[in-house]
């Protein structure tokens, strides 16, 4: 599958972000509050979401141009990935994730975020290393009971492994950050279990989390899962900020993030202002390229 760009500008809940970058389209995970699963190349599939995946195509010279370009008008922050996860299982073979962080080796933005839920981003240790301190891998722990984990994401990858991954990454030298995205049920101890795992967790939720003000995980029936599951105590914007203050006692404040702004880049200059900002999603989220 070619690609028309790799870099699509970044706004919306993005806060700080210039760019996304989208490896691949679709994702074989499938989590059920997936936000994507409500765009076009979610809706006007005839598979469902979660039974396919499409690699795009690696270009790596093409990618080093476009952050050459942008980087000449300014900072250059990369949200990685906001509509499919880079380290999906197709990765193993397929590569491109690795390819274009490579790229980044050779052609650094300022700052680019990791995000993922697959301890396969181990692998990629040695070209994180050499980013040093312009990545941070972000790794989604929504949850520290398996129970919850295979109602409501059962193709993704078991938590244990996850945070195995954020130990080993954290002790190479590698920023990282737990996601708790959105906030699942969870046990009295999983504050303390992510304090001693991660030097740094952002939180959010199916309302002020999902980008449209809880309309989403409505549509997606995240309401009755809960309801069906006995959870539905769990299912409440007041949630987030009772596992906030679970965190405090183990962890900083500055270390703690909330929504949005716990997910934006560290404090730098971002100068760069694309044209077309109002371009608030990668072409991947809305049409499936061929």
């Amino acid at each position: 599958m070619g690609t028309a760009r790799w870099l699509t500008p970044a706004s919306g809940y993005l806060e700080g972000y210039t760019h996304t970058l989208n490896p691949y389209v679709g994702c074989s995970f499938g989590c059920s509050y997936c936000y994507v699963r409500r765009l076009p190349v979610g809706l006007f599939r005839s598979e469902p979401w979660g039974s396919w995946v499409d690699a795009k195509k690696a270009e790596p010279l093409k990618l080093m141009s476009e952050l050459a370009k942008a980087k000449s008008k300014g900072s250059v922050a990369i949200f990685f990935s906001s509509a499919t996860d880079p380290y999906q299982p197709i990765e193993v073979s397929a590569q491109v994730t690795r390819s274009l962080l490579e790229v980044m080796v050779d052609e650094p933005p300022d700052f680019v975020l990791l995000q993922t839920r697959s301890p396969l981003v181990v692998r990629d240790m040695d070209l994180l290393q050499q980013l040093k301190d312009r990545v941070r891998v972000s790794m989604t722990v929504e949850t520290d009971r398996e129970d919850v984990r295979r109602v409501l994401t059962p193709s993704a990858p078991p938590l244990a492994g996850r945070l195995n991954a954020l130990r080993q990454l954290r002790d190479a030298g590698i920023d990282t950050q737990a996601a708790v995205s959105p906030i699942l049920p969870h046990t009295p101890d999983f504050a303390r279990l992510l304090s001693v795992t991660a030097p740094r967790v952002v939180v959010d939720d199916f309302f002020s989390g999902d980008g449209s003000g809880g309309r989403r995980s409505e549509v997606l029936g995240m309401r009755p899962i809960f309801e069906q599951n006995g959870w539905i105590s769990w299912y409440d914007p007041s949630v987030i900020g009772r596992f906030v203050d679970s965190l405090r006692p183990y962890m900083p404040e500055a270390a703690i993030g909330v929504n949005a702004a716990g997910f934006a880049p560290p404090e730098y200059k971002v100068a760069y202002c694309p044209e077309d900002t109002e371009v608030a999603l990668d072409p991947a989220e809305t049409e499936s390229e061929g």
